[in-house]
């Protein structure tokens, strides 16, 4: 796919990158350039190569040249420490790994615990290179020469990226993508925000993401569209980056959005190029804001998992039901079925409009299993239908609309609450900046329901303040029993609260409010 937009779009640009810009051809020698270098290191089909770094043309490049011999990417959170790297690139059997300079000493330490030693090359010179022990760059890599590529061992079956989960239940899993997954996600995303060869997407989430491998590079490489790749999130220099970059389409996730909307409106940048985002979820307050004060025209939500890119999204042309997550997404081509949808009972049948239960879904962009976990590979399918763990509803329309996690269903007194739905009220409190639900053991069997809040910056909040605010906007049996004021809520690398770990911080509950012993 990629070496088909040299025949029609050689010259135009592929990535820009911190001023610097590739075009399709440039980037094509670079490729070219890292397959053999990867080859001169002994690099084969199957072998796996890590990647420890933020965003960078290199990753683009590494994943195109891996794949170019059968081989795999697994990028791993530039934020992890030694001991979460070493788990990852341990567990994945890396061969070698391409890092950034400043974590070089950090991947050093990782490895040195790893049963097989794997190199370590850097993924471009900088003045710290002189302070790594001489070690090798990609760049150093590249200019020693290429060659053609021989017996190119891929085809759309050849597993190409692992993208790691968040780890929200335990350890992190390898999610196995194919070649065709992510050529078929790509043009999905295509179809999902109208993308044209013109268009100019920028990468602000990271490249160990399923969002910025499958929809940012694989819909610009699908469009023949540029990729406008920053090395990270930058709230304060957002709206800059977006005018001098030109950009016209992003993809964020609700914590960004969120963000954005909170920072000052003096960091805005009139007369800029952006006309559509992509996310979720977005309330009625992020269409306004987004819309009205920030002049991009079109809010995309949509739903996916690491292990199915791209099942549901708001069709593009409307209506746009907010909150929804949309309908079964499709493909550019109407004889191509991107996804099928459903919902189900615990016994596996099917349910019909407005009724609650599991949402399933069939796609051709399903991963390939868990690396090397048959058990939980087999566990999340049932009669060929993926079982995502969460729970949504339909309507008459065709719109999925999410309801909870399996697991963040909270039993009280005979009832079902959602956590999600009491994060998000309590969040819309004025004084509050973030709020996580969780169910704690009740002397009367079942849960208790307890909330930890971070108040807003330089904003004070007290437990009673929530339960007032909770009275006033849910009904009594939602109202939380525990309240504790904390600093800050443990998250996972996509920004999602990590509950299972306020589920096991005892000191959580010791330092809540007991709103019912007062």
């Amino acid at each position: 796919m990629f070496r088909s937009r040299l025949k029609v779009a050689a010259d135009r640009e592929f990535i820009v990158f911190e001023g610097k810009s590739y075009s399709y051809r440039e980037a094509e020698r670079y490729v070219q350039a890292t397959s053999a270098a990867l080859k001169r290191r002994g690099v084969k089909a199957g072998d796996r190569v890590g990647v420890y770094s933020t965003n960078h043309p290199t990753s683009v490049f590494l994943l195109l040249a891996l794949a170019d011999l059968g081989a795999i990417m697994a990028p791993v959170n530039p934020e992890y420490g030694a001991e979460e790297v070493r788990y990852i690139f341990s567990h994945a059997e890396v061969c070698g790994i391409v890092c950034a300079p400043d974590l070089y000493e950090t991947a050093v330490l990782a490895c040195s615990g790893m049963p097989s030693r794997p190199w370590i090359i850097l993924n471009e010179s900088t003045a710290t290179a002189e302070s790594s022990g001489g070690n090798a760059t990609l760049q150093d890599e590249i200019l020693k020469g290429s060659s053609p590529i021989e017996n190119h061992q891929a085809s759309a079956a050849s597993t190409c990226v692992f993208i790691y989960t968040s780890g929200t239940t335990g350890f992190p899993k390898a999610v196995m993508h194919s070649q065709g997954n992510l050529v078929t996600a790509g043009e999905g995303f295509v179809e999902r925000m109208h993308l044209q060869p013109a268009d100019r997407l920028l990468c602000i989430l990271p490249l160990f993401h399923v969002n910025a491998i499958f929809y940012s590079l694989g819909g610009a490489l699908a469009a023949g569209a540029t990729l406008v790749l920053e090395r990270r999130f930058s709230a304060s220099n957002f709206w800059k980056i977006v005018k001098e970059t030109r950009a016209t389409e992003v993809n964020t996730i609700a914590a960004a959005a969120s963000i954005l909307m909170r920072r000052p409106r003096t960091e805005f940048v009139e007369g800029h190029h952006l006309q559509k985002m992509y996310g979720a979820p977005f309330d009625e307050e992020t269409y306004r804001v987004f819309q009205e004060e920030f002049a991009v025209p079109t809010l995309i939500e949509g739903y996916g998992m690491s292990e199915i890119p791209g099942a549901l999204n708001n069709p593009f042309p409307g209506p746009h039901k907010i909150r929804s997550m949309g309908q079964p997404s499709r493909h550019p081509q109407a004889s191509v079925q991107l996804a099928q949808v459903g919902i189900s009972d615990d016994s596996g049948a099917l349910l019909p409009p407005g009724e609650i239960g599991e949402l399933v879904v069939k796609t051709p962009i399903v991963m390939q299993g868990y690396f090397k976990d048959a058990g939980q590979t087999e566990a999340a399918f049932r009669d060929g239908w993926f079982l995502t763990g969460d729970l949504a509803y339909y309507d008459k329309e065709g719109y999925y609309w999410f309801v909870a996690r399996k697991k963040d269903i909270i039993r009280r007194r005979g009832e079902n609450i959602s956590g999600a739905e009491l994060d998000r009220v309590i969040g819309n409190h004025p004084a509050v900046l973030e709020a996580a639900a969780i169910p704690v053991p009740s002397e009367l069997g079942e849960d208790d329901i307890l909330v930890a809040v971070v108040p807003r910056p330089e904003m004070t909040v007290k437990p009673e303040d929530i339960e007032v605010w909770c009275r006033n906007h849910l009904s009594a049996i939602k109202v939380p029993r525990y309240v504790a004021i904390v600093d800050e809520l443990p998250h996972t690398p996509t920004h999602r609260v990590a509950k299972f770990k306020l589920r096991d911080d005892v000191s959580i509950r010791t330092a809540a409010t007991d709103l019912q012993a007062r």
